[in-house]
């Protein structure tokens, strides 16, 4: 199966990757000319954990989730990434190999470059690298919190941080396209559970539902509902990574040359 080739790199969305819009200008010259756009179909594997990596993604409309798949065959998400960050960037680090699944959960575009490429630009040891090594802890921040969150809080509230999640990486769409079953197997709980919980959001006025389709209806209510994990993790990513009224104008700066990809 191969990747659709994407759309006129000028044509690119006025709100690209916040990461990359945050690198020098001198930086990102350099990265312009190693970074290639492609369209990512929703359930692509992106990369496998325990097999070498080949790109980092940096996300622009898309969504990536980090999947973690115990030995029996359990599967957990255990990080969501859009246009704020960049998915398998642990590769580049010298771990050759991510520890997680890398899934497209929302179709959508990205920009990609080679592994080797991010590589070479961490080892300059410059703005770019205490750029990325900042995102970096904000990932395992989120990692541990849904970890935490998955263990100790009520499956209500965190179906009310996953869809907080989400709608912070679509650019202000209130509606999300996703079935009941595919957040039970990312949340990693029974199915039934999520449609009780949905169920009591609907009946509260916070959601309205329907067969793969969820609208979010009062957001600051379900921000309410929400177990603290949501507004931590929004604190502790604007400490790490605080974004400027520029970063969005400046991600579409550079033009990046589309690409066709086979799986």
């Amino acid at each position: 199966m191969s990747l659709s080739l994407a759309a006129n790199p000028a044509a690119t969305p006025p709100r690209a990757n916040l990461l990359l819009a945050q690198l020098p200008a001198e930086d990102r010259a350099r990265w312009s000319a190693q970074l290639e756009t492609v369209e990512l179909l929703k359930g692509r594997v992106l990369f496998e954990a325990g097999t070498p990596a080949t790109h980092v993604y940096f996300p622009i409309t898309a969504i990536v989730s980090l999947i973690h798949t115990t030995h029996s065959g359990a599967s957990t998400q255990v990080a969501m990434i859009g246009s704020e960050g960049a998915a398998g960037l642990a590769a580049a680090m010298g771990g050759e190999s991510p520890a997680c699944r890398g899934v497209v959960q929302r179709a959508g575009l990205a920009f990609r470059m080679r592994v080797p490429m991010v590589r070479e630009e961490m080892l300059r040891a410059g703005p770019a690298t205490s750029l990325l090594l900042r995102y970096v802890q904000s990932l395992l921040s989120q990692i541990a919190h849904t970890a935490v969150c998955n263990r100790h809080h009520s499956l209500e509230r965190q179906l009310c941080r996953w869809l907080l999640q989400s709608l912070d990486r679509q650019h202000g769409h209130c509606e999300l396209s996703v079935t009941q079953e595919s957040i039970s197997n990312l949340l990693g709980v029974r199915r039934e559970g999520v449609t009780e919980s949905a169920q009591r959001l609907q009946a509260a006025g916070l959601i309205r539902y329907s067969r793969g389709h969820i609208a979010v209806l009062d957001r600051p209510g379900l921000e309410a509902r929400a177990c603290e994990c949501y507004a931590l993790l929004k604190q502790d990513f604007q400490r790490l990574l605080p974004q400027g009224q520029d970063d969005a104008s400046a991600a579409t700066s550079a033009t990046f040359a589309p690409v066709a990809v086979q799986a």
